[in-house]
Parts: structure tokens; sequence; C-alpha cells
């Protein structure tokens, strides 16, 4: 078994590789920064993630720069190096392939990529608990040396993180499943705000928020993303293109009940697919709505209460009302925490509604 003694270099200094630094460096592995902007590199090393200045051969190199530049550094990287090579991008075929065309040895390179993640960038947005309890994927190629898979997986142990192995290609049609097409639905349904009248945007309400949340990521980042993996996301786009028609078909029916509710119904049966917190499966929660003064000390108040009734509280949601001075919280429990839930925030003067 590969131990992971370091150094580590990491070759690239945003939200990603500031955070591997950060973890790396709460277990005393010496991690190596390297930027192409010193300004970066020198941010990351003054909050703790690793140093400019290591002379010592890597153990290990993380190459956490852009998509359309992974290929073309991990094939340095390996020239350069006697190193164990991965990377985090979210698309693994294109800088397998831009290596491959680069560099012949390919056996000390193992591509991986964490799955998490900010709508925040650079260094300063990276945290040493980013990863703690998030999946890493691990997608060894056909000459990946087992001594590298091994050393790639300690390093995604090390960060926190849980691993699972999968193929470069299952890796890009997973990720366009369940990261991808939805940033794209996501900057679909905000980019028809853009034009929007405000009376319509005065209407919002958490719904909105929830759909566009993501749609606020690096434009320029997420096309190298998507263009990185257009094979995937074309057969998902086709197949959400065929769902459109049939819903605008649905629609101009005037007995269109029945294909909607179908429709609908697929959702609600994909909504209850996705994993639940911890990775675990799914489980039907039930939502209180509190009623909250928008002013300070009220949130912390609120939890201490709900705290008090003895309910974990699985989820949590908190709905600005536009133009009150109050919001809603919405407390996710389990069903049979509700009732205590209900009968001590009551007691404690809070508007609840079940």
């Amino acid at each position: 078994m590969s131990e992971l003694r370091g150094p580590v270099r990491i070759v690239g200094t945003g939200l990603i590789g500031t955070s591997i630094g950060l973890a790396l460096a709460r277990l005393g592995v010496v991690v190596e920064l390297v930027d192409g902007n010193p300004d970066n590199a020198l941010m990351a090393e003054r909050i703790g993630a690793g140093s400019r200045l290591v002379q010592i051969e890597p153990q290990l190199v993380v190459v956490a720069v852009p998509p359309d530049h992974v290929g073309a550094v991990v094939a340095e990287q390996l020239e350069q190096t006697d190193a164990v090579v991965t990377d985090a991008a979210s698309v693994k075929s294109k800088p397998l392939a831009d290596a491959r065309r680069l560099t012949g040895d390919l056996s000390r390179y193992v591509g991986s990529h964490p799955m998490a993640g900010s709508e925040r960038n650079g260094p300063l947005a990276g945290r040493a608990d980013l990863f703690d309890g998030a999946t890493w994927a691990i997608t060894p190629h056909e000459t990946s040396s087992p001594e590298a898979v091994d050393l790639v997986r300690r390093l995604a142990e090390a960060a926190g993180a849980r691993t699972v192995e999968m193929s470069v290609e299952d890796h890009d049609l997973g990720v366009a499943r369940v990261s991808h097409l939805p940033h794209l639905m996501s900057a679909l349904a905000a980019g028809t705000l853009a034009d929007a009248p405000s009376s319509h945007l005065e209407l919002s309400g958490q719904g909105v928020r929830d759909v566009t949340r993501i749609a606020a990521g690096d434009p320029t980042l997420w096309t190298q993303i998507v263009s990185a993996n257009s094979g995937a996301l074309t057969g998902l786009l086709e197949q959400i293109r065929g769902e459109l028609d049939r819903l605008l078909v649905a629609l101009g029916k005037e007995e269109a009940g029945d294909e909607l509710t179908a429709i609908l119904g697929q959702g609600v049966s994909g909504a209850v697919r996705v994993p639940g917190k911890h990775g675990t499966p799914h489980i039907d929660l039930v939502t209180v709505l509190v009623t909250i003064p928008d002013r300070p000390g009220q949130l912390a108040k609120l939890f201490a209460d709900a705290a008090e009734s003895g309910a974990n509280v699985e989820d949590l949601r908190i709905d600005h009302s536009p133009g009150r001075p109050v919001g809603e919280v919405e407390l996710a429990v389990k069903p049979a925490s509700v009732d205590q839930l209900v009968d001590v925030l009551t007691e404690r003067g809070w508007v609840v509604h079940r």
C-alpha cells in the first residue's frame, strides 16, 4: 500500500487547489504551491495551504488548473518529475486524451474529481473541510499503475472524502447527469429573468432562488467544463428536448391533466433518488414552517429552541419574504420528531405552521 508522505505539489491555487492544500496541511503534509498567477499562490500560502518555496521532489502532483489546460499540465508534470500525477478536473476524457497526445508513459497518471465546490472561487474561498464527507471519484485508465491509484485514493481520504472508482467514460456521463446538465438548466431558467419586468421579480420566492442559484457560477469556467463534456451532455440534452416537446404538446391540449401529471410524476421519481445527507438513501421528511423576524439573533434563538425539543433538523431553508419584515424558515425533520418540535417552538412564542 502506498503511504501519502509528501511533499505534494499543487498546481493551481483556486478554490479546489487551495482547499486540498489546507486539508493536507492540517495533517502536517508538506505542500508546494505553484500557480501562473503569483498573487494567487501568495494568498494561498498566507492562509496556510502550503509554501511556494518547497525544493524537494514531490511524491504526488495535483493539477487543479482550468479544464482547458489540465492535459498539458499533467503531461508537463509527468515529464518533469517522477511523481504520481492526478488532476481535479470535473471532466476526465479530455484531459486524458490531451495528455496522451503530449507524452508517452501515463502509468503514473490517475484522473480524479472531488465532488465538492462553491459558487465562490479563488484561494480565499478555500476551506480545509471542503471535502469532509464528500465523494471523490477516482478514474484510472487502462495503463494506470495500481500504486498510483492507491496513492490518489490516500490523497482523497486524507482530505476527508469517501472514494468511488469508475471508468473515465462512466464518470463523464455521471457528472453530466448530476452536475453539468443541472447547471445548464439553471442557466436557461435564470436567463429568462434577465429582461423580466421588475414587477415580475417582486413576486420571487424560494423556488426561483433554488432553481437559479447555481447559474451564478463563472461563465468562462463553465464554458470550458461543458465544452469538454459535450459528448455526454449532447445525449442528455436530446432527451430533455424530447421531454420539452412532450410538455409543449400537453400544454396545447384542452385536457392535458393526465399527461402533465405523468411528466411531473417522473420528476418526483427522479428527485427521490437523489441521496440524502452523508450519501444515505433518500428519506421522507416533514417540513415545519416557522415565521422569523428579520433582525439579529433570531436565527440563533430558533436553532437553540429547536435543539431543546430534541428533534434533529435534517435540512433547512430560509425564504425571505419580499417587502415584509419577516421570513420563513423551513425545518425538515423526521416524522417522529414533528410533534415535539412544534410543541416546543409554539410554547416559546414562535409562529409555526405544519
